[in-house]
């Protein structure tokens, strides 16, 4: 039995789902420390309550997205960053180097929260860096469009500055270029899929399935009402439904269900849910912001890969949608060639195990006796 601290960005459904399946396959052998904030906070608390006695779940404060009449603001996204950095950041480390020593974590791992790195290296513990966003220190961009290329350049001094170097740094994406020289080390997994994805049966149940983050403008749900099937939306909340189009609230096992039984998936442009439709073989219609410039990347690379199309989210149109559905037979050979070999979760655990396998090995060299 070891002792495992994790932390995650609480911002978007993505982190948390990565790190809730690692907890899922770690909690049975051992005790589990999880800091996070915001809706990561809020799903993980509710997953991981009653019934898990070896995971315990701590909010702390940490960066969220801003945004302006419903679209990504860029300029105040990062304003908040550094004002968090510059209030928040140190006072929260000296609280997670007291928790750490209390609870005498063997190793820590992260999903893209800079608290609990600079805590652990503070202290000697080893650290896994798991998360998407280092694609943009690691990865060779060159296929990607000039502008996007920039962009990726711009981010990845923040993925710098935010996350200390790990002793083994870990990419889940859906999409494998080859890495940069000097960044031979970095590991590249698939999207780490929850037990629920992989034992799904995918079918075709005649609907659409939608994904949408909250600030989704409503004009994108219009273009869902004339694309001539029932279509199912998920991130918006429980309301009255509009035509063909219903709206669920979140509900996870519901979800992958509706994932595993769609036709189709017409999505906001997150690297996991893309990677758990992959897996299943569903294509998509991805909707990126037009100033979110890690959802236009992944998008490319989707598009790239044949697996799916794109539309800008405030400029998709019924009639984008109609030609989307016209094309779905063409994705079908590239679908093929990755559904059900996308999960990266064996690949992370064989990680964690080693790296645990080797603090326990120092610890009994540099023991007496």
């Amino acid at each position: 039995m070891s002792r495992i601290a994790i932390s995650l960005c609480g911002e978007g459904r993505g982190h948390a789902t990565r790190i809730c399946t690692l907890v899922e396959h770690l909690e049975c052998d051992h005790d589990i420390l999880l800091f996070t904030s915001a809706d990561a906070w809020e799903l993980l608390s509710k997953r991981f309550g009653e019934g898990h006695p070896r995971v315990r779940v701590v909010e702390i404060p940490g960066i969220v997205f801003q945004y302006t009449d419903g679209r990504l603001d860029v300029m105040r996204s990062i304003a908040a960053g550094l004002d968090y950095q510059a209030r928040q950041l140190g006072p929260l480390v000296d609280r997670l180097m007291r928790e750490l020593e209390l609870f005498n974590a063997n190793i820590a791992i992260t999903d893209f929260e800079p608290a609990l790195p600079r805590a652990a290296s503070r202290q000697g513990i080893p650290l896994v860096s798991v998360d998407h966003q280092h694609f943009l220190l690691a990865y060779d961009l060159d296929a990607l469009p000039w502008s996007l290329q920039w962009n990726a350049w711009f981010m990845s001094h923040a993925v710098w500055m935010y996350v200390v170097e790990a002793t083994d740094t870990v990419v889940s994406a859906f999409f494998r270029p080859p890495l940069r020289r000097g960044w031979e080390h970095v590991v590249q997994v698939g999207p780490l899929l929850r037990r629920e994805i992989t034992a799904a049966v995918p079918h075709d149940g005649g609907f659409l399935l939608s994904y949408l983050r909250r600030h989704t403008p409503f004009s994108a749900v219009e273009s869902l009402t004339e694309c001539g099937l029932p279509v199912k939306v998920y991130g918006l909340g429980a309301r009255e439904s509009v035509g063909n189009v219903s709206f669920h609230a979140i509900d996870e096992q519901r979800f992958v269900d509706d994932l595993a039984g769609c036709r189709a998936l017409v999505s906001a442009a997150g690297n996991q849910l893309i990677g758990e439709s992959l897996h299943l073989g569903k294509p998509l219609l991805v909707l990126p912001e037009r100033a979110h410039s890690e959802q236009l990347m992944n998008s490319s690379f989707l598009a790239a890969m044949g697996c799916g199309d794109v539309a800008l989210l405030e400029e998709v149109t019924p009639a984008r949608v109609r030609g989307f559905l016209d094309q779905l037979g063409s994705y079908a050979p590239a679908l093929a060639s990755v559904a059900g070999r996308m999960d990266g979760t064996p690949d992370v655990l064989r990680i964690i195990a080693h790296r645990l396998a080797a603090g326990a090995d120092a610890a009994t060299v540099q023991s007496p006796g």
